[in-house]
């Protein structure tokens, strides 16, 4: 199985300011903006929260709440009316589909989102950063791949429940993909009662990528196993062993890179990594 942490969301050069950690500790990932996709940021809905207002406000009026929003990855029921039959899914395009490709990315294997967020609050009803919070990576949700789909030869009756999605929006592409959910997550040898799709309820540290006590948000905390020995493939992107040093306490830290949007692991050389995620999936 192929691990893949996904970078998506808001962030300083898409949207222009973190996702929301709320003031309970749920996590909003907001959907870049996109003027062709179909979908308005009015039009999500995040339990009590109106979307369209919080964006608005977040980042003070220059994404508006009637913007359109590139909804993906699609992974929760409850954020838009559904055709019968939806499933949780995920496009890539472009060079970074072209990287999954490369990698061999398909069935089976497993899409971690990370974004950056900040804590949010709301005194006398208006959103605002809580004072002294600071951005963070942060893993916010899953998808495991249960069929992959090219769209530009995709048949025209097929798939009718997506076709809302943003990657049936777009200018025609060969690279243009999409990767759909499967029921239920598998992981190699081990038991989980996970759907194969969805989003972490609260935020928590064990979630938590970027390093506490580092200088930049791109100073990660990552788990000692995943760090690259003599004989097995890195993480991708992050072969230079200058990026990764010890903390002594079972983990590394990691200076992960600015450039690329998919991140990609071989876990078949990284065998700790089914309990790690198991434990993960339970938070």
């Amino acid at each position: 199985m192929k691990l893949v942490l996904s970078r998506k969301g808001f962030d300083s050069g898409s949207g222009g300011c973190p996702s929301p950690i709320l003031p309970d500790g749920r996590m909003l990932s907001l959907p870049i903006p996109d003027p062709d996709s179909p979908a308005c940021y009015s039009d999500l809905s995040w339990g009590e929260v109106n979307v369209g207002e919080l964006v608005n406000a977040v980042t003070k009026g220059k994404v508006a709440a009637g913007s359109r929003a590139h909804v993906d990855p699609d992974v929760r029921v409850a954020s838009l009316r559904r055709e019968a039959g939806w499933k949780p899914l995920f496009g890539q395009v472009d060079a970074a589909q072209g990287h999954l490709r490369n990698q061999g990315v398909g069935i089976g294997d497993l899409f971690l989102f990370f974004g950056l967020f900040r804590r949010l609050t709301r005194p006398a009803g208006r959103w605002v950063w809580e004072p002294g919070s600071r951005p963070l990576h942060v893993i916010w949700g899953w998808l495991q791949i249960g069929e992959v789909v090219p769209v530009d030869t995709c048949p025209a009756d097929a798939l009718p429940w997506a076709r809302s999605h943003p990657h049936f929006h777009r200018p025609p592409s060969t690279s243009n993909t999409l990767y759909v959910a499967k029921d239920k997550l598998e992981l190699p040898g081990i038991e989980v009662d996970s759907p194969g799709a969805g989003v972490f309820p609260t935020f928590s540290e064990a979630l938590q990528l970027t390093d506490p006590s580092g200088r930049l948000t791109s100073d990660w905390i990552v788990p000692e196993w995943m760090a690259p020995r003599a004989g097995r493939p890195s993480l991708t992107y992050h072969g230079n062993p200058d990026k990764w040093s010890p903390t002594g306490n079972r983990e590394v830290r990691l200076k992960s890179v600015g450039r690329g949007q998919e991140f990609v692991l071989d876990t078949s050389h990284y065998p700790e990594a089914a309990d790690w995620l198991r434990t993960l999936l339970s938070t």
